[in-house]
């Protein structure tokens, strides 16, 4: 694979990180309400969108991701398309100067799939013509978890996997564990009358919610607090915006850590919109993971006749 793919597929690779490192947090295994407590009336307002939201099953959005201070994964993507929680599906179309960031030879927007825990990604017609006309390339995230050989690790990511498309219902039962959770007021979001909310989600409610002191050892789990708190990273503020119907018609998320801020802003529409996502056929597809295996292989002999 030349140059060009291999941006094309980093670049990919940074946004589905970035979004399954937003939903990771969660538990992909929660679909229960989330538990009430003294939050009062906005608690029961945001539980009532949780309920809404989590039976829809699937909505439009439109996301914009930003990332500051990231070094050369800084910038912008736009993504936009159908996605599903349940299952977990998407199909979006991505742009940005994140995009543009991967040089001149980059399209103008790439399209990315995920289906049965498998991503998805057009590299494009030209791309195709030096790939064996094979213009999709296959990220499979659970056969990399699988292929770490770490049980512990292997429960504790794949956990947040389900999830990983940015599921509103499972941000808005995180959002329920913000002690600061108020309502600050109405506001006209893309034309319709909403009411705004927001609160924070500091680091230990993140992992608390997250069930990881249950999946990991203790000591696994020291390490990856430990971990958290060097990269100054404290948690999520988060912006919800909840219309008429009682849907999330807006999510705004923004976080800090010592290596830069990001920030993602999401709108939906169409709540229980159809997903009818399909897979390219598999003669269109190149595995990345088989590739890298072969990769491996070939310079394994090569060090070896050296």
């Amino acid at each position: 694979m030349n140059k060009t793919a291999w941006k094309r597929a980093g670049v990919a690779l940074t946004a589905v990180a970035v979004v399954t490192g937003v939903a990771g947090c969660q538990d992909g295994d929660a679909k229960a309400a989330p538990e009430t407590n003294s939050h009062g009336d906005v608690t029961k307002v945001i539980t009532a969108a949780y309920e809404k939201t989590s039976a829809a099953k699937a909505a439009k959005v439109k996301m914009t991701m930003t990332m500051e201070g990231a070094g050369p994964d800084s910038g912008t993507a736009e993504m936009t398309g159908v996605q599903g929680w349940d299952p977990a599906v998407m199909d979006f179309t991505m742009k940005g100067s994140m995009l543009a960031a991967g040089g001149e030879d980059m399209p103008e927007a790439m399209r990315m799939i995920m289906l049965d825990q498998v991503m998805y990604v057009d590299m494009g017609a030209k791309q195709a013509a030096e790939m064996d006309g094979k213009r999709w390339m296959k990220l499979d995230m659970k056969a990399a978890v699988d292929g770490a050989g770490d049980k512990a690790l292997q429960k504790q990511l794949t956990g947040g996997l389900d999830n990983m498309n940015q599921d509103p219902a499972q941000q808005l039962a995180l959002l329920l564990d913000s002690p600061d959770l108020k309502h600050v007021g109405a506001e006209k979001i893309n034309g319709m009358e909403t009411q705004r909310y927001k609160g924070t989600i500091t680091m230990e409610q993140m992992l608390k919610a997250s069930g990881s002191s249950k999946l990991i050892s203790k000591e696994d789990h020291a390490k990856l607090v430990e971990g958290m708190k060097k990269s100054k990273f404290k948690g999520y503020d988060t912006e919800l915006w909840v219309n008429e119907d009682g849907y999330p018609a807006r999510m705004d998320i923004r976080m800090t850590a010592a290596d830069g801020k990001m920030h993602i802003k999401a709108d939906y529409s169409d709540y229980g919109t159809k997903t009818a996502v399909q897979a390219p056929p598999a003669k269109d597809t190149l595995d990345l993971m088989e590739m890298l295996k072969g990769l491996s292989k070939d310079l394994g002999e090569a060090g070896a006749q050296g």
